[in-house]
Order: structure tokens, then C-alpha cells, then sequence
């Protein structure tokens, strides 16, 4: 017998063959040796650990082997992570930095190559990976499937550097992942004909059944700013198998908080049946996905948590290959030295630069939604003083500033809504999908602070004014920190708070302002070439 050989008995839930027994599993060399059902036992219930189906570990702020000490204290043992953001700042030493730092914990991470690395050409991106580059990923055995497909115009319209991504998962029998909102009708049968298999990105539930009916698996999603729960957990009770649950980006003060396990108790609590929940917790992933997480199986690693009982759904364990990586909300996986790594060469930027001189029209406004990723067009008379176009605070109409951080660039200009600051500003180094410099102010004083704030560190997050600030620096990639699990939630709690305290409106202030540069989402968005019609797909002007 190994160190590692042990015996555990109590309720054991048996995804595969839909029952719960009493009984005993014996653990030997990280698998499952033995299973024998009991007359009875222990009231706490045995059963596989939690998948989160699709996230980006670089929005938690944490490398992958702190992200796992937080993660497996929910019962979280594996998560299908595409690393999108760092290789858009770093490429293939991105794609490899995450890798290798997963590989040092206990934790089970399924890396993809990101497929659309920059995500459009109309953005200026730290590196690109193009059909070469992922063709030699996907040949890679610590590759697991090609991550979400955003560029969907591209598929439709058989842009052939799309197509050879496409072919190279195809050719190595790996799953390709979607990324299409509102793409429906004969657009979506394209799509999915092209060999796309899965959606995040479904904002109702009838887009949802349309793509459900065409055999694409629907990922649930309830992140930090993105929460498609509510919408789309009626799916449970019409086709199971067809769903997984994913946060997609989590933030570190909300990945304290929990993880997939506060899906799975809304869900239980809604009223849908145990197993149907589980399965899209673990079982549905492990099977999309071809993954090598144990599902309480002979022989299966031994990779499974242990929970008080089916109302609380506390987790009282967690193991992974056989090894008690939590116990009681307490990590027992330890923390080990990362190294930074980045590429940040903005220079500071002064109030001359966000000058923006009045043409006497109308501009198009950003107006953002909380909660969600799309945003809408409105039309407003711009505040003027001296000339030049200025952030309105009484009708929430202020400067939204981008910023090129791989070259010194002149800042680009434009105007968003429903942010609600009243004072300050606040600016992010993490702003999809390639991570220029993104911020929000009440005056072009504010923003000039918050900038060059973020410049100084080489990436962050803060939220300041005139007289104070609070500031998470992000040296890895501008994307994440150095520091314990706990620190970098609190320091992150600390720049929302202020925000909240400058007026913000939004229940996640950065996450929001994180995709006010998303480009992939409609409706209108900021580039750090100018602003962005989504819709049309081409750049637009200011003014109307």
C-alpha cells in the first residue's frame, strides 16, 4: 500500500448509474481500488468534485497555483481553462507560464489554445498565434481543445486562417469551443457545421433551445460581471446532458466567496433533481471534454469531495488523485514562489492627451449594462467647457479612456453611461480581450491620475481621486498578482469599494470596465484605435 492508501465510507453518489448507496471507496496510489456498498453509513455524501467548464484563470488575478488553494476549498477540482488573455499579452510563453505554474499543485487544469489571439484585427494585441502556431499547440499533449471561437464573422465567411484553426483541432480529435451571442437562424447552422461545439455566450433561453436543437452543448454561466444563471437554469428540466456549469471570469473577492458549488445549490434550491445538477457540475465536462477526472468509479482517480448533506451542501473535503487538497474551507495546498513575467511599455500620458475638441454634433455614448456584456448605443449632447468635449456627472455621461500598453500611443477618447462615478476614477490593465489600459473618470484630471497610476506598477487596478487611492498591482502579464489568495481579494475589495464610495452604480466597476473593450460583444465598444461598431464590424466616429 501506498503513503497515500486509505478508506472513506458514507453516501455515496454514483453520477454514472444515477444512484446514492451507502458504502466505502478505498483509495491506493491516487485511485479508486475498491468500492463496496454497506448496509450503512456515515450521513455525509461522497461525490466527484466540481468542473468549471470554461474560465479564464487569469481573471481570478492569481497564477493557476493560487487560484487551485482558493478553488478547491468550494470543491472545485478541475476547471477547462482557456488562456486567452496572457497569450494575447505573451503568446505562446503565456500559454506555457500558465501551464507550468498549474503543474506545480494538485489541481487538474485542461488548458486549450486560444484561437483568437488578437480576437480582431481592428485592436492592437501583445502577440499573435496564428494557424501555424496553433497547429503546433493542438499537437501538443497538454492541450486539451481549441478555446472559444469568437471570431465568428470569420467563420461564416470562411476566412481561411480561421478555417486551418478549425482543421488542426479536427485533426487531433479535440473538441472546439464557441463563442457566438446572438448569432442564430442559418448564421448559427454555419457555425456549428464548422465543428463548434459548445456556447457560453447565450444571453436568453430561446437563443439557447435554437442552439440546443442543433446539437450544440450549452455552458451556464454565472461569473463577476457576466450572469446568465437565472436566464438559462430553466434548461435543466428539458436537457441535462446537454449542460455544464462555468463562471467564465471570476475575481478573486468573489472566488473567496465560492465557486461552481454556489450553481449547484441555486439549482438544488430552485427545485431541479440532484443528479441532473451534479451531471453538469463534473460528469458532462469530463465527458465533452475526454478528461481524466474521476467520477467515483473503479479505478478512476480518486478525485472527489465530501459534503455535509444535499440542503447546506457544505464542503467538508476535497480530494484530487487521492490527496486532501482542502478540508473545511482551509486549503492544504501550499504556496510556492511565482516568477513575473510581462510586456508593458506605455508612457505617462498628460491632460493634453484626452482633449477632445467640440465639432458642435451629437456623440455616441457606451451605455453599459450591469450584469451583462452587450452594450447599447444612446445619443447625447456632449458638456463642453473651453472647447473641448468633458464627463458630465449629472447625466452619467463621462470619458472612457483606452490606452495602447505595448507602445507609447496617444490615448483614445470616447464617452460611456451608467457608470454612475460622481468623483475620480477608476482603470484597469485587464481589459478584454488585449488588455490595454481601460478607464473611467469624472474629470480628465482623474483619469490622467489613474492612468499613469497603472503605468508606474506595469499593470493593476485602482480606483483614485484627488486626495486618495486604492491600488492592486498586477505584475504578471498586467493581469495578475504575486501575492497570497486572501491579500489580492482584499486589495481588489478595497479599489470596488472605492468605486462604489466614487458613486458606481455597477455591482463589478472593474469586470464592467474590463469589457468596455471587448470588441466580439455587441453593441458598440472601445479599441485603442478608435471606437468600435460591433454590429458592422468596423470603427465609427465620435461624433454623429
Amino acid at each position: 500500500m501506498s503513503d497515500n492508501a486509505f478508506s472513506l465510507s458514507g453516501q455515496i453518489v454514483d453520477l454514472v448509474h444515477s444512484r446514492i448507496f451507502p458504502g466505502r471507496i478505498t483509495v491506493n496510489d491516487s485511485k479508486i481500488m475498491e468500492i463496496v456498498e454497506l448496509p450503512s453509513a456515515e450521513q455525509h455524501y461522497i461525490m466527484p468534485g466540481f468542473i468549471d467548464a470554461h474560465i479564464h484563470i487569469e481573471s481570478s488575478m492569481l497564477p493557476p497555483l493560487e487560484f487551485a488553494r482558493m478553488a478547491v476549498c468550494h470543491g472545485t477540482v478541475a476547471t477547462v481553462s482557456d488562456p486567452h488573455e496572457i497569450a494575447n499579452v505573451l503568446g505562446v510563453e503565456g500559454i506555457n507560464y500558465m501551464i507550468n505554474s498549474g503543474k506545480r499543485g494538485h489541481f487538474k487544469f485542461y488548458f486549450g489554445a486560444p484561437s483568437c489571439v488578437p480576437a480582431t484585427p481592428f485592436e492592437t494585441s501583445g502577440y499573435t498565434l496564428g494557424a501555424q502556431d496553433i497547429a503546433e499547440l493542438m499537437a501538443r499533449d497538454d492541450i486539451y481543445f481549441l478555446a472559444e471561437m469568437m471570431n465568428y464573422p470569420g467563420v461564416l465567411a470562411n476566412d481561411p486562417e480561421i478555417l486551418k484553426k478549425l482543421e488542426a483541432a479536427k485533426k487531433h480529435g479535440k473538441p472546439i469551443d464557441g463563442h457566438a451571442p446572438m448569432v442564430t437562424t442559418d448564421d448559427i447552422k454555419k457555425y456549428i457545421a464548422a465543428g463548434i461545439s459548445t456556447d457560453h455566450e447565450c444571453y436568453a433561453i430561446e437563443e439557447a433551445l435554437e442552439k440546443l436543437k442543433l446539437g450544440m452543448k450549452i455552458l451556464i454561466r454565472e461569473g463577476s460581471a457576466a450572469k446568465n444563471f437565472d436566464a438559462l437554469i430553466p434548461l435543466m428540466a428539458q436537457c441535462p446532458e446537454m449542460l455544464m456549469f462555468c463562471s467564465d471570469d471570476k475575481h478573486p473577492n468573489d472566488l473567496i466567496k465560492g465557486h461552481i458549488n454556489l450553481m449547484v445549490k441555486r439549482a438544488l434550491k430552485k427545485g431541479y433533481k440532484l443528479m441532473n445538477v451534479l451531471r453538469a457540475a463534473s460528469l458532462n465536462a469530463v465527458k465533452h471534454y475526454h478528461l481524466d477526472v474521476g467520477l467515483l468509479q473503479l479505478g478512476d482517480d480518486a478525485d472527489f469531495i465530501v459534503v455535509d448533506n444535499l440542503n447546506d451542501f457544505n464542503v467538508m473535503q476535497t480530494y484530487i488523485r487521492g490527496r486532501l487538497v482542502a478540508e473545511n474551507g482551509v486549503t492544504c495546498i501550499q504556496r510556492r514562489k511565482e516568477e513575473a513575467c510581462n510586456n508593458f511599455h506605455a508612457l505617462p500620458i498628460t491632460l493634453e492627451d484626452l482633449r477632445v475638441p467640440d465639432e458642435g454634433k451629437h456623440i455616441k455614448v457606451l451605455a453599459c449594462m450591469d450584469g451583462n456584456l452587450i452594450t447599447n448605443t444612446i445619443i447625447a449632447t456632449p458638456k463642453v467647457v473651453n472647447g473641448n468635449m468633458v464627463s458630465d456627472t449629472t447625466r452619467d455621461i463621462l470619458k472612457i479612456v483606452v490606452l495602447n500598453r505595448y507602445a507609447p500611443a496617444k490615448p483614445v477618447v470616447g464617452f460611456v453611461n451608467n457608470f454612475g462615478l460622481k468623483r475620480g476614477a477608476i482603470a484597469t490593465s485587464v481589459a478584454h480581450d488585449s488588455h490595454n489600459m481601460v478607464a473611467v473618470g469624472c474629470s480628465d484630471e482623474d483619469i490622467v491620475r489613474a492612468i499613469n497610476l497603472l503605468i508606474y506598477t506595469k499593470g493593476g487596478m485602482v480606483a483614485c481621486s484627488e486626495t486618495e487611492f486604492a491600488l492592486l498591482p498586477l505584475p504578471v502579464a498586467g493581469l495578475m498578482s504575486l501575492e497570497e489568495g486572501k491579500r489580492v481579494a482584499e486589495d481588489y475589495e478595497r479599489a470596488d469599494q472605492m468605486a462604489h464610495e466614487f458613486g458606481c452604480k455597477l455591482y463589478s466597476p472593474f469586470m464592467t470596465l474590463s469589457f468596455m473593450a471587448l470588441l466580439v460583444i455587441p453593441e458598440i465598444k472601445m479599441s485603442d484605435k478608435g471606437l468600435f461598431d460591433v454590429t458592422h464590424f468596423n470603427f465609427t466616429s465620435l461624433s454623429v
